[in-house]
């Protein structure tokens, strides 16, 4: 699999396959984890930071949209009756990412699922897609060949589910377009989905930062994609993440109305040159001391990534599905 993420703060280790507590100081991280983007907190921050910013009409077409999906009942179950639709939207955010732990869905590749890899036909396909959740824009900075980025993958599914929202396809393939939306959107800012850097030492690239290793205070080891993956949080609860959201920061106004999605990837791609892979971070497989001058810009750059992530995934969801702007 090909993405993997790990959680910052005081808190939280994965175990059994999911989550081990710690008590610990900030900067120790989850060691290992299911293959995702930003952990469920990080999709349910910005899932809830965008659902405030919704037209009445996208939260009630949203709303609508979202009861075809086969765990709706599981994720309003025990909600308030008031409260059903937002902890919807908000537990919709981690579908994607849900079913790679599933049985019944398989796990695939571009060139296995050949001319399926771009199916949209709704929750009929049993294929996980995970090749959707990325786009490795590739660079180098010692001149070593770096391939173009294969297709599907993130921008193409994040076009195409949108001109799908916005045309007269079936309910039941947009309520399976904007789940995957939603997570898509996320995933698009976090900045190692964006990239893959190959190097002499790398020859094949490292895959969005899974090829190092890097140390912190009280962990060394961890993936280096996976210390960028948990800097939103591991909760799961969408109580937390609705919390979380309303601490973001106020998003840049001119890059929250920036609508190109193919934008959005430049941006998260010249943020991992720029700040993923700083000096800190050399070539080769590590491990790598983070120092905290580079852990602290990099929880900056993540809560300022979701912001802009959930005004844009507002801004496009409104255009989609309601008429006026406004919250």
């Amino acid at each position: 699999m090909k993405r993997t993420g790990a959680l910052p703060g005081a808190a939280l280790l994965l175990a059994a396959g999911r989550l081990l507590l710690l008590t610990a100081a900030p900067g120790l991280f989850l060691l290992t984890a299911p293959a995702c983007a930003w952990f469920d907190q990080g999709h349910e921050t910005i899932a809830a930071a965008a659902w405030v910013q919704l037209t009445p009409q996208a939260r009630g077409a949203a709303a609508r949209l979202l009861r075809l999906n086969p765990d709706y009942a599981d994720w309003t179950a025990g909600a308030p009756e008031g409260d059903r639709d937002r902890i919807a939207f908000v537990r919709a955010s981690t579908w994607a990412d849900d079913i790679k732990r599933r049985p019944d869905y398989e796990r695939g590749s571009i060139a296995g699922d050949a001319a399926h890899a771009s199916d949209n036909i709704g929750y009929a396909d049993k294929r996980m897609h995970a090749y959707w959740h990325f786009i490795d824009l590739p660079f180098s900075s010692d001149g070593s060949p770096a391939p173009a980025p294969e297709a599907p993958n993130a921008l193409t599914q994040i076009e195409a589910f949108t001109a799908a929202l916005r045309s007269d396809a079936p309910d039941e393939i947009k309520s399976y377009d904007l789940v995957w939306l939603e997570h898509l959107v996320g995933d698009a800012h976090q900045p190692l989905h964006a990239v893959s850097r190959f190097s002499r030492a790398l020859p094949l690239g490292d895959r969005g930062g899974n090829e190092e290793r890097v140390c912190l205070a009280f962990v060394c080891g961890l993936k280096l994609h996976a210390f960028w993956d948990g800097l939103l949080g591991g909760s799961g609860d969408p109580g937390d993440a609705i919390a979380a959201a309303a601490k973001l920061p106020a998003p840049d106004p001119g890059r929250a109305a920036e609508t190109d999605p193919a934008v959005w990837v430049d941006e998260s791609a010249a943020l991992a040159r720029a700040v993923v892979y700083a000096a800190e971070v050399g070539d080769g497989a590590g491990p790598f001391k983070l120092d905290e001058a580079y852990q602290a810009e990099a929880r900056a750059d993540a809560r300022d990534q979701a912001s802009v992530a959930a005004a844009r995934l507002a801004l496009l969801l409104n255009a989609a599905l309601g008429a006026a702007p406004g919250r």
